[in-house]
């Protein structure tokens, strides 16, 4: 018998019909109504989400400006040419255990035969955010090659 979705999954996948409606726009009009959609799910998380967001909204800005701020299935996230290549996976979303930051495989974070995409974030001092900006940079670079 087949599971049936949750009622966290049922809405994130609302949120994904909305998401693909506000993309079908052309032009700035998109990026700002998209940019605007992150900022609103970041302001609306509860503690410590929000902070954890925040501070992650402000690291992928610095490090990859070229990224575009956007919401996939409702969590903020970070598109080049309306594709996403990183997300911010607040804990409150599913009732985690912790939050997550993760990458999409345009990411090419490829190491070997065996390698991360998603990081558990609890709390983000000086080393954290020294290895968050590593791996924006690698998954940039990834996402350029052909």
């Amino acid at each position: 018998m087949p599971e049936r979705l949750s009622d966290e999954e049922r809405a994130a996948l609302r949120e994904r019909q909305a998401e693909l409606r506000r993309s079908s726009k052309r032009g700035a009009a998109r990026k700002a109504e998209e940019a605007r959609a992150c900022e609103e799910k970041i302001a609306a998380l509860p503690e410590p989400d929000r902070t954890l967001a925040e501070r992650i909204d402000r690291i992928v800005r610095e490090t990859a400006p070229e990224l575009e701020p956007r919401t996939w299935y409702g969590m903020p996230a970070y598109a080049r040419d309306g594709k996403v290549l990183c997300f911010f996976q607040p804990a409150s979303k599913f009732k985690a255990r912790y939050a997550t930051f993760g990458f999409t495989d345009r990411a090419q974070l490829d190491e070997g035969n065996l390698w991360p995409t998603a990081f558990a974030v609890t709390a983000i001092g000086p080393g954290e955010e020294a290895q968050l900006r590593e791996l924006l940079q690698t998954a940039v670079r990834g996402e350029a090659r052909p």
